[in-house]
């Protein structure tokens, strides 16, 4: 039983397609692998007859190999205007909450213990839990209520990698300000830094790389160029965001590219450190 979560230094970094692509990876060497999101903020769901959950956790279960369940994703927020979202818990619709009402009233205590429950059963029946955090980990505003990164990474007694977008430019800074701004009994859990996006030559980036070491004691132990794949994008960042059939052929659609975004990951970051991480 082993965990390994994926933060990033914002949202849109990367951190849904890296955890599909780690646990495609990951399955691929044998091991039984789930994902796990504890709380995720999405309007497009997978939905069965029995649950509901976001359709990225879906999407990174079929990089797993796994059966989807609610435990892969135990709290959904489904927004619907005015600082307000629908709460969906084990899969099912709980109720309407503002959002003063969910930080305030229910996340440090019933969201909390619901998300433990879901990440110790994944943990009980298999060898590796990939783990995606939300946003950053570094929002200083609502470190407080935040259940979906480094509490959860400590809980899960996981290594954290995080993510950055170096498209977007200042990735270093944000690597460098997110270390700084977690509390320091959580920088620890930080093992690796991957920038994600990058177009160019890689070499012009290793003096930075050297000295955001020297910066955060962290090494740089990836960076995945910009490719164009064809997965679902979350809503949160996307206007027009796509729906889903969920038949055979569009499942072997996202399978193919899976195995595509697998291969592109396997090639630009260091497995075997991450490996590593996980003795």
């Amino acid at each position: 039983m082993k965990s390994l979560m994926i933060q990033g230094t914002s949202s849109g970094a990367g951190k849904t397609t890296l955890v599909a692509a780690l646990c495609r990876i990951f399955s691929d060497k044998g091991y039984r692998v789930a994902p796990f999101k504890s709380q995720n903020m999405s309007n497009f769901g997978y939905i069965t007859p029995d649950f509901e959950i976001s359709r990225a956790q879906a999407i990174q279960a079929f990089g797993a190999r796994c059966n989807i369940t609610p435990d892969l994703n135990p709290i959904l927020l489904k927004p619907v205007g005015n600082y307000s979202s629908v709460v969906y818990l084990n899969g099912k619709r709980f109720k309407k909450m503002h959002a003063k009402e969910y930080y305030e009233k229910f996340v440090n205590s019933e969201g909390m213990k619901l998300a433990s429950k879901s990440l110790k059963t994944l943990q009980k029946d298999f060898d590796l839990v990939i783990m995606e955090g939300a946003g950053s980990p570094a929002e200083i505003n609502l470190q407080k209520y935040d259940i979906a990164n480094m509490k959860m990474a400590k809980k899960a007694n996981a290594n954290v990698l995080l993510v950055t977008d170096i498209d977007r430019g200042g990735s270093f800074a944000s690597l460098a300000g997110t270390m700084a701004l977690i509390e320091k009994k959580y920088q620890k859990l930080v093992k690796g830094f991957i920038f994600n996006k990058f177009r160019g030559d890689i070499d012009v980036l290793k003096p930075g790389f050297k000295k955001l070491k020297s910066l955060t004691h962290v090494p740089v132990i990836g960076t995945i160029p910009l490719v164009s794949l064809n997965l679902p994008e979350e809503d949160s960042l996307n206007s027009n965001p796509k729906d889903i059939v969920w038949n055979k052929k569009n499942i072997k659609k996202i399978d193919n590219e899976l195995n595509k975004l697998s291969k592109i990951v396997k090639s630009n970051v260091d497995i075997n450190s991450i490996e590593k991480m996980l003795q």
